[in-house]
């Protein structure tokens, strides 16, 4: 083993405990003591590699990021279809995404409960990671709502882009507790849209 892969390997030990740690006790409840025990690192391997509780924060942030992109489908993989089957593709293969990581986002609520998303760096990241999940619900609903060829109604599909990412949020506390899975909801939610753009449809 190189050097570098040994650097590799000890960063992404530590981020795999901090990971454990933010998503149980949040991010305030982690103890640079209790991840390196956790980690089975010293204290001076962290702050080598991250220079502070902060930057392991950040570090984990941008691996999620990372992950998110390349396990989370894009409305674009199903384009061929029609809009409707192009929406329920696209979300039965990311609630796959996210039943079998649910860590995800439960560390992003995590972080987001916790005074430390006001500061930047932090605030930056989680930024981007729900814009990108915002874009890809917009992405995904646009097309349904212009199924007729006329423009969308862009505030109605970012209010509905709204209510998915809330309902995945509130299923990711459902999977601690109540054994909810977010594939679960496919169906219901499906046949919602599908009955919002039949009422949007008759009423032009």
């Amino acid at each position: 083993m190189t050097n570098g892969d040994g650097a590799s390997s000890s960063r992404d030990v530590i981020l795999a405990a901090a990971r454990d740690l933010v998503s149980s006790r949040g991010y305030d409840g982690m103890l640079m003591s209790e991840l390196s025990a956790r980690s089975g690192l010293p204290a001076s391997s962290i702050y080598y590699h991250f220079g502070s509780k902060l930057g392991v924060l950040g570090a984990l942030l941008e691996r999620t990021f990372e992950e998110l992109h390349a396990s989370f489908p894009s409305p674009s993989s199903f384009d061929g279809h029609e809009p409707i089957e192009r929406f329920e593709l696209w979300f039965t293969a990311a609630c796959a995404a996210l039943d079998q990581r649910p860590d995800y986002l439960r560390l992003l609520l995590a972080v987001s409960a916790g005074s430390h998303v006001d500061i930047d760096p932090v605030r930056d990241i989680v930024r981007r990671i729900r814009a990108y999940a915002h874009a890809s619900w917009i992405d995904a609903l646009t097309p349904i709502f212009a199924s007729a060829g006329g423009d969308p109604d862009d505030d109605f599909v970012d209010q509905l882009a709204v209510i998915g990412r809330a309902m995945t949020d509130g299923l990711s506390v459902g999977t601690s507790f109540e054994g909810t899975t977010h594939s679960a909801q496919v169906a219901p939610f499906v046949a919602l849209i599908r009955s919002a753009a039949a009422q949007r449809a008759g009423a032009r």
